[in-house]
């Protein structure tokens, strides 16, 4: 059956939507030329920086111009968020908070647009995208209902704007969701756009927060342009930084010779062991909501350690359960559905980009060239794509047993939906293994005495660990954090996510990982 976009859903449709909701952000394009977002700076929207297209992953067409701004630019914006924090600071909490207020009821208003938006942006199906706009409001709901309590003890504001650097994935529940608690209690914030996706909705959530009288700042450019001053910049009181290993030693490294606030959050390679396990059913329920947006999240297993006695079992358990999981255009119906009808319901769409499809390809086949064996190699055939569509951003999903010690899947998480099978004798290799990226944020056992697995456990190189469940990043009062090269700096999460951002009039040793101390929090 030939397939077709659902109705109001057009790329042009949603942009059009989201101009009309802001138009204060975007530069309208002449002709056939896309619109043009403007950079929220020194107070306003600007319409400054070189124009570089970006493209959706769903079909790999253009969606819009994005300006990037140079060093000068962004220094100029930092000096302004500055002085705006200042003012900021000085704000009592009744009106911070019902600022706040004012930006969250906005952002309700808009809620399905900013969601259809991730959809185009991300590629994120329609019920992920609701759920990633969903937990942000809701989470900062919480935190105004709890922030008076949390600043009761005197807590005040730091001494500059905190900048948010952040990946593509999660735009809202990180970045906006951390932006607006970093607001409440009282900082200016800077966020830098992620190059790879989520632009323009967060160009939309940022002008409604503009609206509400935040002090928000919102720019793009490139990392190696503006990592020195959005890092180093004396005026930064704090940098929250979201993202892979690489660009994350990056910042710490800049970070060195300060004494700057900082909040690292680096990838790991979280794994689930299985040992002396029996309870099938309940792991195959978790294993298949764990290929929601094709493993592209920071909290994702891609990695199962399985005792060799059990091998077979599970994968009797495992591979219908690959087999089962559904995947293509985000956006993609039936000439049968209608106006309220529901729209697909897949576990994940395209990958973040044609690029990173390919790296992961040749991932795949390293490991495989390298003797890893293929249990499962999943194909697009059958997926559904609208006749024509680009599919280059397209992955199924692929289960290697083995990997050999040298390939890149071995040690590094694959952001994608490739899964990796480690066999072990022992608990010291299950350890091991487990182990495998020093450090991870979160690790889980599948082991039917919990006991044991809680001795186990504390071995373990992860911040949160389930028994006989997954653990996840968490909303509300959970805190967060990381072990090893997971992790650099202060714990978020709960009262911890405040306690990032302000400083108490009687000193404090946060939770987190420092170059002098580790300090870890019940979780």
């Amino acid at each position: 059956m030939a397939l077709r976009l659902a109705d109001g859903t057009a790329w042009q449709e949603t942009l059009a939507r989201a101009v009309a909701a802001t138009p204060e952000a975007f530069d309208a394009g002449a002709g056939s030329a896309p619109a043009t977002l403007r950079n929220l700076v020194e107070g306003s929207w600007r319409s400054v920086g070189t124009p570089t297209p970006v493209r959706t992953p769903v079909d790999n067409s253009v969606l819009v111009n994005l300006p990037r701004l140079g060093a000068d630019g962004a220094r100029a914006a930092v000096l302004a968020a500055a002085a705006e924090h200042r003012e900021w600071a000085a704000t009592p909490l009744p009106e911070r908070k019902a600022r706040v207020v004012e930006a969250l009821d906005a952002l309700t208003e808009h809620r399905d647009l900013l969601a259809l938006l991730l959809v185009w942006e991300i590629g994120k199906p329609w019920r992920l995208a609701c759920a990633d706009v969903d937990r942000a409001l809701d989470g900062v709901r919480w935190y105004v209902g709890e922030i008076d309590r949390m600043l009761a003890d005197g807590r005040e504001p730091l001494d500059g704007p905190v900048s948010n650097i952040a990946s593509w994935n999660y735009p809202m529940s990180v970045l906006v969701h951390a932006e607006l608690v970093q607001l409440l209690a009282g900082n200016a914030v800077i966020a830098k756009t992620p190059s790879q996706g989520g632009a323009v909705c967060l160009t939309v959530a940022h002008a409604l927060m503009r609206r509400a009288g935040l002090p928000a700042t919102l720019l793009s450019g490139g990392g190696e342009e503006l990592s020195e001053v959005l890092v180093r910049a004396p005026e930064i009181g704090a940098v929250a930084f979201v993202g892979g290993r690489s660009n994350g030693g990056k910042v710490a490294a800049a970070l060195l010779d300060t004494d700057k606030r900082h909040m690292i959050e680096q990838e790991g390679l979280n794994a689930w062991g299985i040992w002396e396990f029996s309870q099938w059913d309940s792991l195959a329920k978790h294993l298949k909501k764990g290929f929601e947006y094709g493993k592209q999240r920071c909290t994702a297993y891609p990695r199962f350690v399985v005792q060799r006695d059990l091998v077979d079992r599970f994968l009797e358990m495992y591979l219908p359960v690959v087999r089962s999981v559904r995947f293509g255009h985000p956006l993609a119906v039936g000439d049968d559905w209608s106006a309220g009808d529901p729209l697909p319901e897949l576990d994940f769409g395209p990958l973040i980009s044609a690029a990173k499809a390919d790296e992961l390809h040749r991932k795949v086949d390293e490991a495989v060239r390298g003797g890893a064996v293929p249990l499962y190699r999943g194909r697009l055939d059958g997926a559904p794509f609208l006749d024509g569509q680009d599919t280059s951003a397209y992955v199924a999903p692929s289960v290697l047993l083995a990997p050999p010690g040298r390939s890149r899947l071995m040690h590094a998480e694959p952001f994608g939906p490739v899964d990796t099978i480690v066999v072990v004798d022992t608990r010291d290799e299950l350890l091991a293994a487990m182990n495998a990226s020093n450090g991870a944020l979160v690790a889980s056992l599948a082991c039917d005495d919990e006991e044991l697995a809680a001795k186990l456990a504390v071995d373990l190189q992860a911040f949160k660990v389930g028994i006989n469940k997954p653990r996840s990043r968490g909303d509300r009062d959970e805190p967060f954090g990381g072990r090893g090269a997971s992790w650099k700096g202060a714990f978020v999460g709960g009262d911890l996510l405040v306690h990032a951002v302000t400083v108490s009039p009687t000193g404090e040793r946060l939770y987190g990982n420092f170059p002098d101390y580790n300090s870890y929090p019940a979780t």
